[in-house]
């Protein structure tokens, strides 16, 4: 099960080839997913519903199969991945959004505050992979979810569907996240079902308030299924109102540099032919706190 998900078996601007790329976009079974996890995202985003259109940004777009839902919705999107075959085929394809080709794990480069809402259709979770020796996720984690923060517009959301490969892992990204100053937490639809079980992380810019609730999952039989209520091992309906953040480390009080010491890093400095002050009785000397 494990070898079949492909941010295990290469980085995303390998494994999404132009062959992989063209195939991909051409499943009618991945076009109907993308289209059934891009519509439920905008659902999540909560958008007013006055029918204006509003700027959003789709994160790891792929050849624009989840812009098509935005651009369906009346929205004006931005699309950026970091595999060129699948922005490619976007351009083939002709859809309505700019396109943007860059790695997410080194930031956005988005102006700050001018995205009215985000979404991300089983992106994030590559993050958690160093494809390069030069990755280490936490760092491109950081520079993730700091970059989204600072593009989107005070009190808008971004959901982001993920999959992740275990429990440790959906707490680190979730953590990164709330470091970065978001509210949120993670709605689970249909999580008694293995098939149909998706994972959304519903953030919001800024502080929490009812407004910016975290919304129920989608049960079983239609009802809103909530995390608390799936499995007593792992607590699905995981909601964080708000970041919090870290105490900041005690300062370890520094060893004192005794006479001993001193005298070992003259007697080096001589073996060196470097000029060192005569040792004296004041050498190493601890000296008064006033006179």
């Amino acid at each position: 099960m494990a070898a079949s998900r492909p941010e295990l078996q290469a980085p995303p601007e390998i494994f999404y080839n132009d062959d992989e790329a063209r195939k991909y976009t051409s499943s009618s079974r991945i076009i109907g997913i993308q289209a059934e996890l891009s519509e439920r995202a905008l659902e999540l985003l909560g958008l007013p519903g006055d029918g204006v259109p509003r700027l959003l940004l789709d994160i790891g777009c792929g050849s624009g199969l989840s812009g098509e839902t935005l651009t369906e919705n009346g929205h004006h999107w931005i699309g950026l991945d970091i595999s060129e075959s699948m922005l490619n085929i976007a351009l083939e394809r002709e859809v309505e959004g700019d396109l943007l080709l860059g790695d997410m794990g080194q930031g956005l480069g988005v102006r700050p505050g001018v995205i009215d809402g985000a979404i991300s259709i089983s992106a994030v979770q590559w993050l958690c992979n160093a494809d390069k020796s030069s990755h280490e996720p936490r760092i491109r984690l950081k520079a993730f979810f700091g970059s989204l923060y600072k593009c989107l517009a005070r009190g808008a959301r971004a959901v982001l569907q993920v999959y992740p490969e275990n429990l440790a892992q959906r707490e680190l990204i979730l953590s990164y996240a709330m470091k970065a100053g978001f509210s949120g937490g993670v709605v689970v639809d249909y999580p008694h079902s293995a098939k149909k079980r998706k994972e959304y992380l519903v953030l919001t810019c800024g502080s929490a308030s009812m407004a910016s609730a975290t919304p129920n999952g989608k049960g079983e039989e239609g009802d809103s299924g909530s995390d608390e209520d799936s499995s007593e091992d792992e607590d699905t309906s995981v909601s964080v109102s708000e970041r919090q953040r870290p105490r900041k480390r005690q300062k370890l009080s520094k060893k004192v540099k005794g006479k001993e010491w001193i005298l070992k890093k003259k007697e080096q400095m001589r073996r060196k032919g470097n000029k060192v002050p005569m040792d004296t009785k004041y050498t190493g000397r601890k000296r008064k706190p006033r006179f």
